[in-house]
């Protein structure tokens, strides 16, 4: 190579490095700068004052640091002649903020713009058309969730557009475990393509006792953004297990994780400027904070809420216990709509404050599953178990097959177990352990068919070899 050629290939390195540089710093330049010492970003600190190695000072905390040294007692020109003592290297401190807990600068003068454009937003029936693929049945509840949605980011886009304020349409989902209340919430983010964080509110407590904060709600939702401050506030919130907060009965304790944490949640979901940890659940002196709006993030509030069946009928014989027009007290006893029929009324009787609920105006329930929602469960969703196990063993050019009473088998062994779709897998994952196993031992297997004995435990799986007639394989 000659040497004008190896001058040339240097220079485009030169410039590809300049190009990298260039990017890095444009990437660096979207978060906010944040004081070494304090931790408070620059939004709260006012200007940081730059070090070499990336290290960024606010002015109070430099300030502070001559002061202490003006007015010190120690002679820091003799520090370097003390044995022992090491002056630490500006290097080591480069990446003493970690990405994580690196906040996104809000740019001055520019309006907030909604995640979705007003004209692009889903409408309720293709929103409801899309959960459909993945979830079965609960149809009440994927059009009531369907319009809420659609509303709230129709408010978030109209926000400044006049003087009328639409408010904002919380959610509370009550179903029986194992009903779908999670997975509705997690499709319906995939599917809007927004920021969205699943909580549990048995691990909050009052602010100061040991547990999560309440505003460690909002932190979550914040990580979810990217630590991105305009994207988190219009995000939504899924707080799981609402039931476990609920007032404790007969107890003379401090209740700091039942009535307290519904307290301390009622200005979250109204709307107000929280600050949260960056990059952490509890606030402490090593982690910045920054200050997030909720007023338009929307908040989904579920849970299983256990006895509420009894509350409820309770309330309805007692309507008219005596006389011609006495209800049966067994009357409601098998009615698998009973959590429908709930109230305002009902929810306050288990131990919801008025308050709380006040916030939460639109209240649904799920359906308890019954055994042909098993079968279509188990088959019709687009990543149903089925499929998924079918794609498994089409891995190892094996087809998968379930006769219809199999599916019926499985339904009614998950309905005995009482626990909802979970019980689904379970089961599936237990009969289906051996076939896993031995399948890929013998090349010449071509097609497994699942009978109604094998899920007795009574027979075995029809085993076809490739180019032979079926074979069946004895349990």
């Amino acid at each position: 190579m000659s040497e004008r050629d190896q001058n040339n290939e240097n220079e485009i390195e030169k410039v590809n490095d300049s190009e990298v540089e260039v990017e890095k710093s444009k990437k660096e330049d979207e978060y906010e700068k944040i004081c070494f010492i304090c931790h408070r970003p620059e939004s709260t600190a006012g200007k940081m004052i730059d070090l070499p190695n990336n290290i960024s000072v606010c002015s109070d905390c430099m300030q502070k640091s001559f002061d202490a040294m003006t007015n010190g007692q120690i002679d820091y020109s003799k520090l370097m002649n003390i044995p022992g003592v090491q002056i630490f290297n500006m290097s080591d401190l480069e990446n003493a903020v970690p990405k994580q807990q690196k906040i996104k600068k809000r740019k001055e003068g520019e309006e907030k713009k909604p995640l979705l454009d007003i004209n692009n937003i889903p409408a309720p029936h293709k929103i409801k058309a899309k959960l459909d693929e993945y979830v079965v049945g609960q149809e009440y509840a994927k059009k009531v969730m369907s319009v809420a949605v659609y509303n709230h980011y129709k408010r978030v886009a109209t926000d400044t557009m006049d003087d009328i304020e639409i408010e904002k349409s919380n959610m509370l989902m009550i179903g029986p475990t194992g009903s779908g209340k999670t997975y509705l919430v997690k499709t319906l983010a995939r599917l809007l393509d927004v920021p969205l964080a699943i909580t549990d509110a048995t691990s909050l407590t009052e602010a100061g006792y040991i547990g999560d904060d309440i505003e460690s709600v909002v932190s979550k939702l914040l990580a979810a953004a990217d630590n991105d401050v305009e994207k988190a506030e219009q995000g939504i919130i899924f707080i799981d297990e609402i039931d476990k907060i609920a007032k404790k009965k007969n107890t003379n304790q401090r209740d700091v994780s039942g009535e307290s944490v519904q307290q301390g949640m009622l200005k979250l979901l109204e709307g107000s400027e929280v600050e949260v940890p960056v990059g952490a659940n509890s606030k402490n002196a090593m982690v910045p904070l920054t200050t997030v709006n909720t007023r338009n993030i929307l908040f989904i509030c579920g849970g299983a809420f256990p006895d509420l069946e009894n509350i409820i009928k309770e309330r309805l014989t007692k309507q008219a216990a005596i006389g011609f027009n006495a209800d049966l007290k067994d009357k409601y006893d098998h009615d698998k709509n009973i959590l429908g029929k709930v109230t305002t009324e009902d929810l306050r009787n288990f131990g919801m404050i008025p308050e709380f609920l006040g916030r939460l105006p639109i209240v649904f329930t799920l359906q308890g599953l019954d055994e042909d929602m098993y079968v279509k469960i188990l088959k019709e969703p687009k990543n149903a178990i089925l499929k998924q196990y079918q794609k498994l063993l089409a891995l190892d050019e094996v087809k998968l097959e379930f006769d219809d009473s199999a599916l019926r088998a499985i339904a009614r062994k998950a309905m005995e177990k009482d626990t909802g779709a979970r019980a689904l897998r379970a089961i599936i994952e237990e009969f289906m352990l051996d076939i896993m196993y031995e399948i890929p031992k013998d090349d010449s297997i071509g097609q497994v068919t699942i009978t109604e004995s094998y899920i007795q435990g009574t027979g075995g799986p029809i085993i076809t070899l490739r180019g032979q007639e079926p074979a069946l394989l004895e349990g």
